[in-house]
């Protein structure tokens, strides 16, 4: 069967500066979408500057900080007003902190939950209204992690792990209060070679390696492993799939 065209839809893309965000934005804008970059980062107007630049579509940024629902409620009808109301929405803005439970404060426990879940949702709810309103549909594609399904060693990570389960349910929950209008998916991750993982693992080769030693597939992820699932999850080719979390970790989770 020939892939779904996604040729004329509209984007969001949170955490699209780098990594993760801009590789999956960019396998959209290789498909002709129409793609808006959010991020924290000031450097995410380049980003869009350059994926307009390689691809040939319309890009535009914001600077948005996703625990702000203000600021996310205002980049949302900025990208409508500049590309269309989007009815595609990857939320790949996230962070990791490691630190033992016992000694977390509760600024640093609160970040986490705040990026990771709050600023999902706050994406995820901006995302939805005016399409609700309007009667149209769309598909949101929430990046969670295997991470909220297992809990991985030898970092601790309470803090991550817990906000990202929380993404899976809040998928499902999503899913079930908006159907049939939108479809609402996960992709969780395993280890990937994103900027977020290089910063510990360039830091500490020896983490990297032991990280790999228990992947089957005998290697982290590369971003671009993620495009295919995404792409498909996003289509109408999974037009009956919605409410689910699909982990990708070369067989991680699987031992």
């Amino acid at each position: 069967m020939n892939f779904p065209d996604l040729s004329g839809r509209v984007a969001v893309v949170t955490g699209g500066a780098r990594g993760l965000g801009y590789s999956l934005a960019s396998a959209l804008a290789r498909q002709s979408v129409s793609v808006a970059l959010l991020d924290l980062l000031p450097e995410v107007h380049e980003s869009a500057t350059r994926l307009a630049a390689e691809t040939g579509v319309a890009t535009t940024a914001a600077t948005v900080d996703v625990t702000d629902p203000e600021s996310v409620n205002a980049a949302f009808v900025a990208v409508a007003d500049t590309l269309g109301i989007a009815d595609i929405l990857i939320t790949a803005a996230g962070i990791t902190v490691w630190g033992d439970a016992a000694e977390v404060d509760r600024a640093e426990w609160s970040r986490v939950i705040d990026v990771n879940l709050n600023g999902t949702f706050f994406s995820t709810q901006a995302f939805a209204r005016p399409l609700i309103a309007e009667g149209r549909t769309g598909s949101a594609l929430l990046i969670s992690s295997m991470s909220g399904r297992v809990v991985n060693v030898p970092q601790n990570q309470a803090s991550y792990n817990s906000s990202k389960a929380a993404v899976d349910q809040l998928a499902k929950s999503l899913a079930v209060e908006w159907a049939p209008a939108i479809r609402v998916n996960a992709i969780a991750p395993g280890y990937f070679l994103s900027d977020m993982t290089r910063q510990f693992t360039e830091a500490n080769p020896e983490l990297a390696a032991e990280w790999i030693s228990r992947i089957p597939a005998g290697r982290m992820g590369e971003p671009g492993d993620l495009d295919g699932l995404a792409s498909l999850l996003i289509s109408s080719a999974s037009s009956y799939v919605t409410g689910q979390s699909f982990v990708i970790d070369g067989g991680y989770t699987a031992i």
